[in-house]
């Protein structure tokens, strides 16, 4: 069956991620770092103009300045005492966080003569050599783009006047350009391929000569080769993933402020769609939806690079979110998007006709975020569909998760109609992802959202065969949820109260939960499941306040003086 599955894995792949992954494993094995690092420097060009237009620094920088001073690194939500300067090859540290380390980002928090004796402590300890993780090619890209900004374009002044400093940055941005354009990660492809181009543009922006020509050209070629298709044509992100989302827009808005009118012109457009869509993945809290692999404190606060979302409903069609916002902190964002590239699905989760719902400003029924990409069952649990809030058939996914970052047989959204109405919204979709199992099961699911606060969800799950049939609302750690029988709840949290009513087959339960808002970070939960046997027609109900529900969800609910029907 491992076969089988490993089968169903690489059917999806790209005859250039297939042979990327033979080549890069041949490689390691074979080349020699130190013979490259020992070619003689080239001599130092003269810079180019500066960067134009005002800049943001990268990521979330919460790291401050005197912890790391004072020898503290904080990554991830684990802190470590490495002395300042670091030990660049302390032992024993998850190699996404030792990639923390090595992005450099963090420079932004320290004074120019911090920030210098920084980087030029690791020109000197952190040569290039196999098994380096700070020469792998991801790191590398993020922490060119980062020393490009800070030191060529913030403290550009302060290094033309230092020439020890200007001496050592062109020796090692030369070799770890030249390193990373011999070592693009077409064998992952992704934003991993798009940052390897975005660095070596920046690069062949900030200097002058035929070296700098060749990285500009290489990023040119990447950019051309990969933009369009990994922002989409209404701004969503082609992982599905709101956290790259805010990524993408951060580094190519570095790439048209970076002096390079040809930089400028070509990530403009797509610069554009980022902006006006990111607004539209974001909770009233200002935060990005958690959506597929999504986390807080990565990307940079998405108020740092877009403005605000209108009222009303919005489509994002292409990328398969689904929503609206509400004047009165209400709302929610319903998931029929395909799980990512099927080429590229390692940041998918199970999470089909899922949703989340933020109401009178506060997050209320949240997706399980992502706290680790490490193999393991935290990383599994996140990605599981019992994670989220839409229907799971006899305890199985509706994709074949594997590994960390792996998929097999996978779930795929089918006739997607939304339709605004009456300053909310309609929407319907089904998804095959259960019909490898025996049953041949198919589940579909209406949305119906009123602007008051009021969201309708039916489910119809047909089958060949009896399915045990689980649909799960995870509450926000804050909620405090209390069941009023076995078809109702009573859901309290700082800015309110909700209530959930089922309609239909199934009854409601209270089960432990997880949120993962950040990597590294975990936080005990509830959700409410509804538990019905299928094939079965079952929906429920969420109000916002303390009306009372006799939801009849086939012919229409009233709660007050106002009538909601799907």
């Amino acid at each position: 069956m491992d076969v089988l599955r490993v089968a169903r894995t690489l059917r999806w792949l790209r005859r250039e991620q297939i042979v990327g992954q033979v080549t890069t494993r041949v490689r390691r094995s074979l080349e020699r770092p130190e013979r490259f690092a020992a070619r003689p420097a080239p001599p130092e060009p003269t810079l180019r103009e500066s960067p134009r237009g005002d800049f943001v620094a990268p990521g979330a920088q919460r790291l401050r300045g005197d912890a790391m001073l004072d020898g503290r690194f904080e990554f991830l939500n684990r802190s470590e005492s490495l002395g300042f300067p670091p030990r660049w090859d302390a032992a024993g540290l998850p190699k996404l966080w030792a990639y923390n380390l090595h992005y450099f980002e963090y420079l932004f928090a320290l004074p120019f003569a911090s920030a210098r004796a920084l980087a030029l402590d690791w020109i000197t300890r952190h040569r290039l050599g196999r098994g380096r993780v700070g020469w792998e090619p991801y790191p590398i890209s993020l922490r060119l783009g980062v020393w490009c900004r800070y030191f060529l374009g913030l403290h550009a002044a302060r290094v033309a006047a230092d020439a020890e400093l200007r001496r050592a940055l062109w020796s090692s941005v030369q070799l770890q350009a030249d390193w990373l354009a011999a070592h693009l990660e077409r064998h992952i492809l992704g934003n991993h391929l798009l940052e390897n181009g975005a660095a070596l543009g920046l690069c062949g922006a900030c200097w002058r000569g035929d070296q700098a020509n060749r990285w500009l050209r290489a990023g040119r070629a990447v950019l051309d080769e990969q933009l369009d298709l990994q922002v989409l044509p209404d701004g969503g992100h082609f992982e599905r993933s709101p956290m790259y989302q805010a990524r993408t827009l951060w580094l190519l808005d570095a790439l048209a402020k970076s002096g390079c009118d040809e930089l400028s012109a070509r990530v403009g457009p797509a610069c554009e769609r980022l902006r006006r869509a990111l607004p539209l993945v974001c909770h009233p809290d200002g935060e990005i939806a958690l959506l597929n692999d999504s986390a807080f404190g990565v990307a940079n606060p998405p108020a740092e690079l877009a403005g605000t979302a209108p009222l009303g409903p919005f489509a994002l069609s292409d990328t398969g979110y689904f929503g609206a916002r509400g004047g009165e902190g209400h709302y929610v964002i319903c998931d029929a998007a395909p799980i990512g590239p099927d080429y590229l699905p390692g940041h998918a989760h199970g999470d089909l006709l899922s949703f989340e719902l933020s109401l009178s400003g506060r997050r209320v029924i949240v997706d399980s975020g992502v706290s680790s990409y490490e193999p393991g069952e935290a990383r599994s649990y996140a990605r599981s569909t019992r994670a989220h809030n839409t229907v799971e058939l006899d305890g199985e996914d509706q994709c074949e998760f594997w590994s960390a970052f792996r998929v097999a047989r996978r779930g795929r959204p089918h006739d997607v109609r939304f339709e605004p109405c009456g300053g909310g919204f309609r929407l319907s979709a089904w998804h095959d992802g259960y019909e490898r199992l025996s049953s041949r099961a198919r589940h579909r699911r209406h949305f119906r959202w009123h602007p008051e606060g009021v969201l309708l969800v039916r489910d119809e799950v047909e089958a060949r065969a009896p399915v045990r049939m689980a649909s799960r609302l995870h509450l926000h750690p804050e909620c405090a949820a209390a069941l009023e029988g076995p078809r109702q709840a009573r859901v309290e949290f700082p800015g309110g109260r909700f209530r959930v009513a089922v309609d239909g087959a199934g009854t409601l339960a209270l089960e432990p939960s997880r949120y993962c808002p950040e990597l590294g970070r975990e936080l005990a939960s509830r959700a409410l499941v509804l538990t019905a046997e299928g094939p079965a027609n079952s929906g429920f109900a969420v109000a916002c306040g303390d009306a009372p529900l006799e939801f009849a969800l086939a012919t229409g609910a009233r709660v007050g003086t106002t009538r909601f029907a799907l």
